[in-house]
């Protein structure tokens, strides 16, 4: 089961599993924007956190595709 995300007011952000949605949705999105097509995340991507951060990070079989920090209030930046 996967569990939300809280912020420091205890109260549910989002689960793992709709951070990665969201990331690759916003991928996606850029890419597309961009003229390009972008390469399909692979099973390696997911939630992690570095220096008390939250981060959603997409890579595939050639590496890092992106990066998006996790805000205190659920929203992504890239």
């Amino acid at each position: 089961m996967i569990s939300p995300r809280r912020d420091s007011n205890l109260s549910p952000i989002a689960s793992d599993e709709e951070l990665l949605t969201r990331a690759m949705r916003a991928y996606f999105v850029r890419a597309r924007k961009e003229g390009a097509r972008g390469d399909q995340p692979s099973n390696d991507s997911g939630v992690e956190e570095h220096g008390h951060k939250m981060y959603v990070v997409l890579r595939n079989c050639h590496g890092l595709l992106a990066a998006y920090r996790v805000r205190n209030d659920g929203m992504l930046n890239s």
